[in-house]
């Protein structure tokens, strides 16, 4: 069967309803059933280059903290205090004395967790301090980047990034570090976006600078395990290097012509989005202007549009549509897999 008559004969799966983008009933579900018991991508371990560095992020409404110890491990806990819930951290980053110190009421604790002194407790015959350590979180890192795990039922982080793997084959990566930051919100549930990232059957309508780098008639989408991965062969001097992967749940990686972009799409309750760009470049140097350039391009282009679809599934006009069994297999896919842990 050809590749033509294969589309024709193709089903076209029903999307999924409206009611899981704009119901925040949804929201406290996936955050446990989706984002807990998924690895999440935390940092670059370039970020964090000496003992006593750390690093304090939010991962789906969960905040974390990962600081590199005296030891050289990387080891992360929840960032809250077990005396009353205080954050351990004010700033995104930054270099410990050696403890990561409560900002509350100052409760201290050793960079493997434990509980060291709770300032100025008081004597009580019913605390003991070897209970009270901080709530670790799982670490996994795979070519350098950093995953944590707020769930205990985790997968297998290298089984699952084994597709990528096969595809990237001997690129080297070992000389890559933090570039540049940053980061764009947007007005829409992450599964819009998500979606949105998920199809190359926009790109000629929607990004036009893009579309002039690729060879778009040649954009080929593939669903492997839980990856997805964007083939389209680059033009001469593209900014792209014309390969694009995402892992499930939520984690990007676009690759340019001269080392990558890590892009986090992080859900804020249930109605934003927040993206979080980590360019890594050779040795960390500067991003070209350039590669910057044609990133905010294509970001104000999927803004735009993922804003518009949510306010129309908000409209209450919109219920189902159907997916392009050509185009769309990786929507249809990705919605499978949220159906099946929140249905």
């Amino acid at each position: 069967m050809d590749t033509a008559e294969s589309h024709a004969k193709a089903c076209s799966p029903v999307t999924a309803p409206a009611r899981w983008y704009v119901d925040p009933a949804f929201w406290p579900i996936e955050r446990q059933r989706v984002f807990a018991d998924q690895w999440q991508f935390l940092t670059h371990e370039s970020a964090l280059p000496n003992p006593r560095d750390w690093r304090a992020d939010i991962l789906a409404g969960y905040p974390v903290v990962v600081v590199r110890g005296d030891d050289g491990t990387l080891r992360a806990f929840h960032n809250v205090c077990r005396h009353r819930a205080g954050p351990l951290t004010r700033e995104d980053s930054g270099t410990c004395d050696g403890y990561l110190t409560c900002q509350y009421h100052g409760w201290r604790y050793t960079l493997d967790g434990r509980l060291r002194a709770a300032r100025d407790f008081g004597a009580a015959s019913d605390f003991d301090p070897r209970d009270f350590g901080l709530f670790p979180i799982q670490l996994q890192v795979w070519r350098g980047l950093v995953f944590a795990g707020v769930g205990e039922n985790l997968p297998d982080l290298a089984a699952q990034m084994a597709p990528l793997d096969a595809r990237l084959k001997d690129t080297d990566w070992s000389n890559l570090k933090v570039g540049l930051r940053r980061t764009h919100l947007l007005d829409c549930n992450w599964k819009t976006y998500v979606e949105n990232y998920l199809e190359g059957y926009h790109v000629p309508a929607m990004h036009p600078s893009l579309d002039a780098e690729i060879v778009s008639e040649q954009y080929r989408v593939t669903v492997e395990g839980k990856v997805v991965l964007h083939d389209a062969p680059p033009k001469s001097g593209a900014v792209y290097d014309g390969l694009w992967g995402w892992v499930w749940p939520n984690i990007g990686i676009n690759v340019y012509n001269r080392g990558l972009m890590i892009e986090r799409m992080s859900p804020v309750g249930h109605r934003q989005t927040q993206l979080d760009y980590l360019y890594l470049t050779p040795d960390g140097e500067p991003v070209p202007d350039a590669t910057i350039a044609m990133s905010d391009q294509v970001t104000a282009e999927d803004k735009w549009i993922a804003e518009k679809v949510q306010q129309n599934l908000d409209a209450g006009v919109y219920d189902t549509g159907r997916l392009s069994p050509k185009h769309e297999t990786a929507v249809a896919a990705f919605q499978n897999w949220v159906r099946a842990l929140i249905d």
